[in-house]
């Protein structure tokens, strides 16, 4: 009916406020141990990142691996943090071929105690790149111009995860002659759990290619981590 007949107009359905996302209490990980498993369960290895992946050697990092950028935006190995139950980080590339560099990828999966922390490491992820936003990653490396947002769901294209932040600049190696490819980093959180994908262009890869990659990368374990923690129907 149209305008003045006097019916009611109908309700608009809400607006969701978050991912559609049912979790378990139960399988929520209260140990280092059960978080490790969620954490290698989730992680992406070559297989999410797309054909023609391979792993890197080593291809995963150590137990109680944490890095720390410190005050003058250097990363450097630090401590676990007593928030953290466990962190992850697999390491993956496209090999270098005729008229391309290898193209270097990593995924984090980390495991905090409480949803509490896992939103205090968002925020302080956040700040990393408005406080250094030119970033010494390893000798031979850096990132320069490095420009952070961060979205909550259902804002900036983000309707997988609570929040989310993106990072983008551009990557600088001695390998690459100091030519300069675009840098990404792009983190999720999920409940107590939060996950990052890090690319670093090389010669001869697409920013749309690479970006694609990343995306995959980061929803397949937005994916499998749901099905790791979500209440069964």
């Amino acid at each position: 009916m149209g305008k003045g007949s006097g019916a009611p107009e109908p309700e608009a359905s809400p607006a969701p406020t978050g991912p559609g996302f049912d979790p378990d209490p139960a399988r929520a990980p209260r140990t280092a141990a059960a978080a490790g498993e969620l954490a290698r369960a989730v992680v992406a290895g070559p297989d999410l990142w797309g054909a023609g992946f391979v792993a890197r050697t080593p291809a995963l990092s150590p137990p109680g691996y944490w890095p720390v950028l410190d005050a003058k935006c250097v990363w450097r190995s630090g401590a676990l943090p007593s928030g953290v139950l466990y962190s992850l980080t697999a390491h993956s590339e496209l090999p270098a071929g005729p008229g391309r560099g290898p193209l270097r990828v990593a995924a984090t999966v980390t495991v905090h105690r409480d949803v509490r922390r896992a939103e205090w490491e968002m925020a302080e992820t956040l700040e990393e790149a408005l406080r250094c936003p030119d970033q010494k990653l390893r000798d031979g490396e850096r990132v320069r111009g490095l420009m952070s947002i961060g979205s909550a769901f259902g804002t900036g294209g983000n309707f997988t995860a609570e929040d989310s932040i993106g990072e983008i600049g551009r990557y600088v190696s001695e390998e690459s002659g100091d030519q300069p490819y675009e840098y990404g980093w792009f983190q999720s959180r999920l409940g107590q759990v939060t996950v990052a994908a890090v690319t670093k262009g090389a010669e001869g890869h697409t920013d749309d290619e690479i970006n694609t990659a990343r995306a995959e990368a980061l929803t397949g374990m937005m994916h499998r981590l749901e099905g790791r923690l979500e209440a069964a129907a």
